[in-house]
């Protein structure tokens, strides 16, 4: 053991990841718990990327370290429409998810993190497992958890002569909220030549059905971060896709050298099965998937609020933020948002996730919600039928989400 760094030593299992395995550990042993923690899309993978990775299973050579070409050729005609930049399959790198790809490019980089506060839990832990510096620019609920362009430009003021990388993660895990105004960001990040990974893994879950970047105002800086587990429903494929712009060639290539040398290329299969998902029209998956999911967000966010509890409205997504400050008893407030998150699901089953998992401070006693724990097949089949969805609708196709609501709301109307 005292030949590992320390630092390593500190690197726990990802929190999303570890209260799935609780919530799963604690259903066995037949306790009743509603899963409002791990944020794993609950739609069925569509049936086209099915049948064609049926089609591909016995592909089994190892593909270009880059990616199957018509893949990346496929991706780079996507990002160019979604982006407004032109992109080639040279632009482009398939990794075993993003959260990999983000890793490797944070190795590359010599220089500083930048950060939104909050953030999605792996960046952080990343950036420590590298011993990188991380500048947390903090942001709070009365702006939306928005990143202000003046935050932004005050840090990097502060340090001139380092290098830089900000992720920028819209809509946002944990809040559901989205980066307001990303021309003046862009603007800063182009003053001080910061490099940005947008992770845009949300993006095609925004509710207003726009596709919103950073990259359309700051393409040259900007790497953008994909993949199919959150629009697709196929995180468990575990594809992920970065895009680079020609100005950050070096990056790329460097990546693409790394890559060689640890994953050597994804799933044959899968990348095959991949290239429908960025080729064929699944605007109608999308509708009734956002749909959907607005829906439900509305229907927390209203109920929660009648209780008391200070909630963002999501704006895409599946996830919330919710303060407990106010309807927590006086005898209560010595919590962190950590234990309180341990003290519900201990209560009533309700898993969630403690802000302090996302850089929130832990005397805030704000949790994360995800809204997922829904048959998502079943709710599309519902949907369709629907011209809008009611809470008739969510009784029938989200019932764990309406009951999961209801037995918070009473545990917070008994404390």
């Amino acid at each position: 053991m005292e030949k590992i760094k320390k630092r390593l030593l500190k690197t726990k299992t990802s929190s999303t990841l570890q209260i799935n395995e609780l919530s799963l550990d604690l259903e066995k042993k037949g306790q009743k718990v509603y899963k409002f923690g791990l944020g794993q899309s609950p739609f069925p993978v569509p049936e086209s990327l099915v049948k064609e990775l049926q089609k591909n299973a016995d592909k089994k050579d190892y593909l270009n370290v880059s990616g199957l070409l018509e893949l990346r050729e496929a991706v780079a005609n996507y990002h160019t429409i979604k982006n407004k930049n032109l992109y080639s399959s040279d632009n482009v790198i398939i990794g075993p998810g993003s959260k990999e790809l983000i890793f490797q490019t944070q190795l590359i980089m010599d220089g500083d993190l930048l950060l939104p506060c909050p953030s999605w839990v792996s960046y952080e832990p990343q950036a420590q497992i590298l011993n990188k510096k991380i500048h947390w620019l903090t942001c709070n609920a009365q702006n939306n958890w928005s990143l202000e362009s003046e935050k932004l430009n005050k840090v990097c003021s502060e340090i001139p002569n380092v290098n830089k990388l900000l992720i920028l993660n819209s809509p946002n895990n944990p809040s559901g909220t989205t980066h307001d105004d990303l021309k003046s960001l862009a603007q800063i990040a182009s003053k001080h030549n910061v490099i940005i990974i947008s992770d845009e893994i949300y993006a095609e879950l925004d509710f207003s059905g726009e596709y919103k970047s950073i990259s359309h105002f700051y393409p040259e800086g900007t790497i953008i971060s994909n993949g199919l587990s959150k629009w697709c429903g196929a995180g468990g494929w575990r594809l992920g896709t970065f895009i680079f712009p020609k100005e950050l060639d070096y990056i790329k290539n460097i990546l693409r050298s790394i890559a060689s040398e640890t994953f050597t290329s994804v799933s044959t299969p899968i990348q095959y099965a991949a290239i429908k998902a960025f080729t064929e029209n699944h605007d109608q998956y999308l509708i009734d998937s956002r749909r959907i999911l607005s829906c439900i967000a509305e229907y927390i966010y209203t109920q929660l609020s009648e209780v008391g509890l200070r909630c963002q409205k999501p704006q895409g997504g599946f996830y919330m933020l919710c303060d407990f400050s106010e309807v927590i008893s006086t005898s209560e407030k010595n919590l962190s948002s950590k234990l309180l998150c341990a003290k519900i699901l201990k209560d009533i089953g309700f898993a969630m996730l403690p802000g302090s998992d996302f850089g929130i401070d832990e005397a805030k006693l704000i949790t994360r919600i995800a809204f997922v724990d829904f048959d998502g097949k079943k709710a599309m089949a519902l949907a369709n039928g629907h011209s809008s969805l009611t809470k008739d609708f969510l009784n029938e196709a989200c019932p764990n989400i309406v009951e999961g609501i209801d037995v918070l709301k009473h545990w917070i109307k008994s404390h």
